[in-house]
C-alpha cells in the first residue's frame, strides 16, 4: 500500500531539514550571515537555528568570527559535493571531450545536470587566455536563462515544463532574458525539436553558449553539454559552422558510450 504524505511526513527529520537549510542560505551573495539573518530567513525564532548551527560547527561545516560572529562555511562542504560527483561516471568520461571542445572552439567547455529548476556544473574545462569564463564546478545557474538549462529543460517530460516553470524564479538578468511562461514553452519546444540549444546575452550580456542533450541507453537525459564565450569569440556564423556540429559530435558519442542509439535521437 502506498504511503499518504501524513505517513512519509511522520519519517521526516526536522533538525536535519532545518540543517540542510542553513547550509543552503550561504551563497555568492551573501557569504556570512548572522544568527537573526539566519533566523529571519528561515522565518524562525532565534533559538531555532542555535542548536543546530552549533552542531554544524562541532561536526566542521561552518566557523564563526570570533569578532563580528558571523558565520560562514568552512571547505569541509565540499566533501558533500565532491562524494556525489565521484557517483557521477559523467565527470570522468566528459573531461576528453571537453578538453577537445575548449581546443576546438575557443571556448569554455562544461557538462551539466538539472537540479530542480537550476543548472548544477559537474565537470568543467575553462578557455585559455584573457577571454576565459569562469563556471567552476559546482556552480548553479538559473535553468531558464542559459542554453545548458534550457536543454535540460526541453528534455523532461512535457508535461512537467510548466510545473518546473511555476516554480522557478524567473528573474530577468539582461534585457534578453525570457521570462515570461508562455515563451519560454515555445523555446523548449523548439529546442526539444532541433536538438540543440543556442543562448545570447540572456545570463551574461555579450556571452554567447551553445548546448546540446546527452543521453542513456533508454533515451532519458543523463545530462548536457555546452560551450559558452564571448560573443566576438562565437559569433553566428562561426557556431553555425563549426561549433554547433562540434558539440552536436561531443554529444552524441557521449551518449552512445551511454549505449543510445543515435538513429532515435533527433526528431
Amino acid at each position: 500500500m502506498a504511503k499518504t504524505k501524513e505517513d512519509k511526513d511522520r519519517y521526516n527529520s526536522s533538525s536535519l531539514v532545518r540543517g540542510l537549510e542553513i547550509l543552503r542560505l550561504f551563497r555568492p551573495e551573501q557569504p556570512t550571515l548572522s544568527l537573526v539573518e539566519i533566523a529571519n530567513q528561515l522565518g524562525v525564532s532565534r533559538t531555532t537555528p542555535f542548536r543546530l548551527l552549533f552542531t554544524l560547527q562541532q561536526l566542521g561545516y561552518l566557523r564563526q568570527s570570533e569578532n563580528t560572529k558571523r558565520y560562514e562555511l568552512t571547505p569541509k562542504v565540499l566533501e558533500l559535493g565532491f562524494a556525489y560527483l565521484n557517483t557521477l561516471q559523467i565527470t570522468d568520461v566528459a573531461r576528453p571531450y571537453l578538453e577537445r571542445l575548449r581546443n576546438e572552439t575557443g571556448g569554455s567547455a562544461h557538462v551539466g545536470i538539472l537540479d530542480e529548476t537550476s543548472v548544477v556544473y559537474v565537470a568543467c574545462e575553462s578557455a585559455r587566455g584573457v577571454t576565459r569564463l569562469s563556471v567552476a564546478v559546482g556552480s548553479r545557474l538559473p535553468a531558464h536563462a542559459t542554453a545548458i538549462g534550457k536543454t535540460l529543460l526541453a528534455f523532461q517530460p512535457k508535461d512537467q515544463w510548466q510545473e518546473l516553470l511555476l516554480i522557478s524564479d524567473l528573474h530577468s538578468y539582461t534585457k534578453d532574458t525570457k521570462t515570461m511562461i508562455t515563451a519560454l514553452l515555445k523555446e523548449l519546444e523548439v529546442v526539444r525539436n532541433q536538438g540543440f540549444s543556442i543562448s545570447s546575452g540572456e545570463f551574461e550580456a555579450g556571452v554567447r553558449s551553445v548546448a546540446a542533450p546527452i543521453f542513456n541507453e533508454s533515451g532519458e537525459l543523463v545530462a548536457a553539454i555546452s560551450v559558452a564565450a564571448p560573443e566576438s569569440v562565437l559569433p553566428e556564423d562561426y557556431v553555425a559552422r563549426s561549433v554547433l556540429p562540434a558539440i552536436l559530435e561531443a554529444a552524441d558519442e557521449l551518449s552512445t558510450f551511454y549505449g543510445y542509439k543515435l538513429a532515435r535521437r533527433r526528431g
